[in-house]
């Protein structure tokens, strides 16, 4: 082939070979990862992990392999070295490829109820956008909070929260993400990535889990710890129970979450001059709602309802919150909300990477893997203090839920935790509602929860950065939770130590 050909105006033009766009530093990550996985895949045999009634667990094969998978997993998806759906499918492809689990289980898992209530989620936030709700709720909210970014974020926040109590943290993410960037349009910077952009998406995600907590309707995880909790105890967590421990510290993690940011992520801007007339301009420039905006404010009221109530009427409790939450997806499109072409915008990227974090989740699970992890590492505390043995449960729970369904967080972990704790004396209610905090605020990585992934569409922040405003915010996460066991839980009631030998609450 020749180098040179003659151009129009009888110049030579040199043809530059082609050359692929590979990223070196990506690449030598992408490579560590498979070393890793490679690694454990083929060590040899795992001790064998004993619980503390003498019960053993032996990792086999296929679960050292996940863990290798787990771990690999982690690592691509932290430095993104190639797109987060695509390191997703990866999970599915490696289980099949090195008989993991076989390939009909390993991407049945991606279209899991569970991957099917977030994409229902994200097409509520869809409908909300395309009705025109989006905007009128914008300019409402920077009516009430004025023109200062730190206001503008903290109310963000403030709604995200307080929304997470009704309906689910992923619906609530779903929802507010197109009025977040109505609000991030009227900051002037058009689609630049900025600390104001960065703070007021990775702090949604932030405030949905903190939120989230506070009620058994911010996420199932905590039915699904009452339950657990029942069947161990015989006693029952109610709705109030729940609010009255939680209350505080999801809202004190939503003021430190908004500290957080205003200070380490602090505004370009602190103030929008003249957003206060422009909101009023554009506002009104909306007129009356329109009958689109009233029909999704309706499907999603009427969602918000049976959702809320799914567990105090029993007809309802059978039906799976995925099929209801579709239904609305049904409705939109019914209706003539959405339409074909809308489905172009759903993030499949998201949608992907969620199902990768179910498929590792089950793999970890039906593999034996997680339980063997969480034996190994609560019986490193079975001699500890009664606080130290709580707060490495917690911690424990937060570092799996970053990698899994926090739901199957506690239900590997719960069971034995329960069972250390009735030897060192620990009342089995601060071990559920430590476990609960921590589930519910996954920091690190995008997969610990769908906000957090929800949050990352908006391109304003890395997994990277993600990751590292995640670790001082865990931290302050596990600080906080350490001071309410002390001094908070006891004031208001909870048990936190029993008579070792009858199991019984001391005084």
């Amino acid at each position: 082939m020749r180098d040179e050909t003659a151009g129009k105006a009888g110049t030579a033009v040199t043809l530059q070979p082609a050359r692929l766009p590979i990223d070196p530093g990506k690449t030598l990550i992408l490579l560590f990862g498979l070393a890793v996985f490679l690694a454990i895949y083929f060590s040899p045999p795992w001790p064998v992990a004993v619980d503390p009634s003498g019960k053993q667990f032996v990792l086999s094969h296929e679960g050292k392999a996940a863990i290798g998978l787990f771990l690999m997993a982690g690592i691509w998806w932290v430095f993104e070295v190639i797109p987060i759906g695509v390191t997703a499918l990866a999970i599915g492809v490696f289980q099949a490829m090195f008989f993991i689990r076989p390939a009909k289980d390993a991407f049945h898992d991606f279209m899991d109820p569970a991957v099917m209530f977030i994409f229902g989620s994200i097409v509520i936030g869809l409908a909300f956008t395309r009705s025109g709700l989006t905007k009128r709720i914008a300019y409402r909210m920077l009516a009430v909070v004025g023109e200062r970014t730190d206001r503008i974020l903290l109310g963000a926040l403030v709604i995200t929260a307080a929304l997470a109590h009704l309906m689910a943290h992923t619906a609530v993410a779903a929802t507010m993400f197109p009025i977040l960037l109505a609000i991030y349009s009227l900051y002037g910077e058009g689609d630049k990535i900025s600390n104001f952009g960065k703070a007021l998406f990775i702090g949604m995600a932030y405030a949905a889990g903190a939120g989230s907590i506070v009620t058994f309707l911010g996420a199932a995880r905590a039915p699904a710890a009452a339950a657990m909790y029942e069947g161990f105890t015989g006693h029952h967590i109610t709705f109030f129970q729940l609010t009255q421990y939680m209350f505080l510290i999801g809202w004190g993690m939503v003021f430190l979450i908004w500290l957080y940011l205003k200070t380490f992520l602090k505004p370009e801007k602190a103030v929008i001059p003249g957003l206060r007339d422009t909101v009023r301009r554009l506002s009104e420039a909306m007129g009356p709602m329109t009958l689109q905006e009233k029909l999704v404010v309706a499907i999603v009221a009427a969602l918000v309802l049976i959702m809320s109530t799914k567990s105090f009427i029993p007809l309802l409790a059978p039906i799976d919150r995925s099929a209801v939450i579709l239904t609305t997806t049904l409705l939109f499109f019914i209706l003539g909300v959405l339409t074909v072409k809308d489905l172009e915008e759903i993030p499949w990227n998201i949608v992907l990477l969620f199902s990768g974090a179910m498929s590792i989740g089950f793999c970890l699970w039906h593999t034996g893997a997680a339980e063997w992890m969480a034996v190994n590492w609560l019986g490193l505390l079975r001699e500890a203090h009664w606080w130290v043995f709580v707060m490495g449960v917690a911690a424990f729970i937060l570092i799996m839920t970053n990698f899994i369904m926090n739901v199957a967080a506690i239900a590997i972990v719960l069971p034995v935790a329960l069972v250390i704790a009735r030897y060192l004396g620990v009342a089995p209610e601060v071990i559920v509602y430590a476990a609960l905090v921590t589930a519910g605020m996954p920091f690190l990585l995008l997969i610990g929860a769908a906000p957090n992934a929800i949050a990352y569409d908006s391109k304003q922040f890395t997994t990277g950065e993600f990751f590292r405003h995640g670790i001082p915010m865990s931290i302050l996460l596990l600080v906080v939770l350490g001071l309410a066991m002390v001094s908070l839980w006891p004031l208001l009631g909870m048990p936190i130590l029993t008579d070792a030998a009858t199991g019984l609450p001391t005084e």
